[in-house]
């Protein structure tokens, strides 16, 4: 008889199982709809960098050029390219050396005992996130400009003897940039890091207090471990969009006294396509980026896979 009951849910577990895949397959098809409007429809623009396309005139009476466009890249366009391309990497570079911060913020927040502090500490990171770029200029705007706030309590205070523009020096716009970006969002970065601390098994804590393991030594043997899979696949992710420095935080912040250093590869595309309105050297650029970046990508995956034995893909 309990042999029988047994059968008897065992088939009932069975059947409820593909129903509840079959449920979680189908909430998932409107977001697979929506990342292949969004990201696999625009490929048929690839198009238009062999035509020389102007807006208002069909394709089919465009003149085709075949891979001249491709070929003005190479020669004239070669200066360019290498330069917002080394503004491009410099300032991913900077974040990509900046990436622990937000797994030290989620460990230090996980330390705290006091609830209602951490969530202070936690929702207060995390707000700049949902600021827009054009609010965040503005307020670093009214801060570091050269009547802003900093300037003018460094001068009351005799510390400089003129203000200084630090939104206009070339010298220090990468740090700069990557300081601010690293402000807006270190705090919605640290939510995986504490989702993944969350998932990390209590009774290793326990145990490692029994021992007599102090908060360091948890950390290091513990904490660290159980989130290392999660920092490296963000990691790889990260190196993996290298070229996608950030289009809205450059743009707000663009001025022709740093314009040679904050030039990005996104803006670059962005100027030539909506400001000169030149789409087909624009969509051939786009598309040295596109594939650039998928190199990368099975690059370090293929890394990942040879040095830590796992892969994103």
């Amino acid at each position: 008889m309990a042999h029988s009951l047994v059968s008897v849910k065992k088939e009932k577990f069975r059947k409820k199982k593909p129903r509840k895949s079959m449920v979680l397959l189908l909430m998932a098809i409107p977001f697979v709809l929506l990342v292949f409007a969004f990201n696999y429809v625009p490929l048929f623009g690839w198009i238009y960098s062999f035509y020389n396309f102007k807006p208002g005139i069909p394709l089919d009476k465009t003149p085709f050029v075949g891979f001249d466009y491709f070929k003005i890249l190479v020669t004239e366009g070669r200066e360019d390219i290498i330069r917002v391309l080394k503004n491009t990497l410099a300032l991913s570079f900077l974040l990509i050396l900046c990436s622990p911060l937000p797994a030290l913020l989620a460990i230090l927040l996980n330390e705290v005992k006091s609830k209602r502090f951490r969530r202070i500490i936690q929702t207060t990171t995390t707000l700049p996130n949902f600021i827009s770029w054009v609010i965040v200029f503005s307020l670093a705007f009214s801060m570091f400009s050269s009547e802003g706030l900093i300037n003018k309590l460094l001068l009351d205070w005799h510390v400089i003897k003129e203000p200084m523009n630090v939104l206009g020096n070339g010298e220090i716009v990468w740090p700069f940039q990557t300081a601010i970006n690293v402000w807006k969002n270190i705090g919605f970065s640290s939510i995986i890091y504490i989702a993944a601390i969350a998932g990390i098994d209590n009774e290793l804590y326990e145990a490692a207090k029994v021992d007599g393991a102090s908060r360091l030594r948890t950390i290091l043997h513990i904490t660290l471990p159980g989130i290392s899979s999660t920092f490296f696949v963000l990691l790889l992710l990260q190196i993996s969009n290298i070229l996608s420095a950030g289009f809205e935080q450059y743009l707000v912040f663009y001025n022709s006294l740093v314009s040679s250093k904050i030039e990005v590869l996104d803006y670059y595309v962005y100027k030539l396509g909506i400001v000169t309105s030149d789409y087909s050297y624009a969509t051939t650029i786009g598309m040295l980026k596109t594939v650039i970046s998928i190199i990368l990508l099975f690059s370090v995956n293929y890394l990942s896979k040879k040095v830590r034995g796992n892969s994103i893909i």
